[in-house]
């Protein structure tokens, strides 16, 4: 009777690590991107590397995307690494999920990157140090900014083009990318 048990057991704890590397194998299309396997990534540092150039690149999120990014604005969980481009400033510790989600959906909405940086600066900012960067609740607000002018873009059929209206998400707010 112990014998059986010690193999059943055995059994399963071998199919519960291949349920456990088979899905750890995901891999993310960069040209048609999955939101919620990009974050799911990034929150795990599983994001993979560009084997020809040693970088991890961007995906290729399109104004498509920017409904399901917004849903992890608030996340303020620190990831390990971000990818952005090899001149870009990292600076001031780990980056917060969040604050990088709204650095991909301004850069959506511009058709080029951001800023250098995937943080946020107040809008006073002389230099681009820890002591500009936001808190918590400042991204809190940064991410409501966000998702009113979406709602608003929605509204007003969509975001085809760079709105050069003034239709801006920071509007109105305290803060700006550096």
């Amino acid at each position: 009777m112990r014998t059986k048990m010690q193999n059943w057991l055995s059994l399963m704890l071998m199919a519960l690590a291949l349920t456990w590397v088979s899905c750890s194998d995901e891999t993310l299309d960069m040209q048609n991107p999955d939101v919620d396997l990009f974050v799911k990534m990034l929150k795990s540092g599983t994001l993979t590397v560009n084997e020809e150039t040693g970088m991890v690149s961007m995906p290729n999120f399109t104004t498509d995307d920017i409904e399901g990014l917004l849903r992890y604005a608030e996340d303020l969980t620190e990831i390990s690494s971000f990818p952005l481009a090899p001149v870009s400033y990292l600076a001031g510790g780990k980056p917060r999920l969040g604050e990088c989600i709204l650095w991909m959906v301004e850069s959506i909405r511009l058709g080029t990157n951001a800023s250098l940086g995937c943080r946020m600066v107040h809008k006073d900012a002389v230099n681009y140090e820890g002591i500009y960067f936001l808190n918590d609740d400042e991204l809190l607000d940064a991410a409501a900014h966000y998702r009113r002018w979406w709602n608003k873009v929605n509204h007003e059929g969509g975001l085809s083009v760079i709105d050069s209206s003034g239709n801006e998400p920071l509007s109105g707010s305290d803060y700006r990318w550096w």
